[in-house]
């Protein structure tokens, strides 16, 4: 499904969220007009070194523009349109990204340690949620137009109900979030876990965890 006139519509709008949002940014404060990021460079900061020239092509992308693939294991696929993909974000404080759903696909448990994410529903209805520090779920099914919120660093999930394809728009206060999908994280992480720790965090066998690591392992 490509984006007609109605759609870009909505997809403004969401990115007046996410200047609404680049307004209490989790990243630090501007310090010049631009800071176009110089992606190539070798120099470490907190962010990225600025280029010393820069043209408009550093501040645009169209990669939101037409649905992602969703042909995976989890039947979903992120795209995102952050620093990395528009140089022109460095020290802007804002992000957005697009989530493709395949009927009943799932974006899986996962974290954004350095945003808080706000998700559009372009369409299709999706069961979405986070869990508190708590433990207690706050979830609820959202559908076209609808708008849902993700406080920073909490553990949340995004899932389609339907038998149709659904999308979503994604904001950030942050230039680059950052994603850590939990399951990956505990089991494919290299160097890995040990068995041992893993087993007793889940209250399985070490038999299980292997057969988990070996199904989360990425593939050659």
């Amino acid at each position: 499904m490509e984006i007609g006139p109605r759609m870009v519509a909505t997809i403004v709008t969401v990115m007046s969220f996410a200047i609404f949002l680049g307004i209490v940014s989790a990243d630090p404060d501007m310090l010049q007009d631009v800071c176009v990021a110089d992606l190539a460079s070798k120099v470490k900061v907190n962010g990225f070194p600025c280029k010393v020239d820069f043209n408009e092509t550093d501040f645009f992308f169209n990669g939101l523009a037409i649905p992602g693939l969703t042909n995976n294991t989890l039947r979903s696929l992120v795209t995102g349109a952050n620093v990395q993909k528009i140089p022109g974000l460095n020290t802007l404080g804002v992000s957005m990204s697009r989530i493709d759903y395949a009927p009943f696909g799932l974006n899986p448990p996962h974290t954004h340690p350095r945003a808080t994410e706000m998700v559009f529903v372009l369409y299709g209805e999706l069961h979405v949620g986070f869990i508190t520090t708590a433990n207690v779920l706050v979830a609820k099914t959202i559908k076209a137009g609808e708008i849902f919120v993700f406080p920073r660093g909490l553990v949340h999930f995004q899932k389609n109900v339907q038998h149709a394809p659904a999308a979503v728009i994604a904001a950030f206060n942050s230039q680059l979030p950052g994603t850590q999908a939990i399951a990956t994280a505990l089991f494919a992480a290299k160097p890995t876990v040990p068995d041992n720790v893993l087993a007793k965090a889940f209250q399985i066998d070490t038999k299980e965890v292997k057969m988990i690591k070996a199904k989360l392992a990425p593939k050659s």
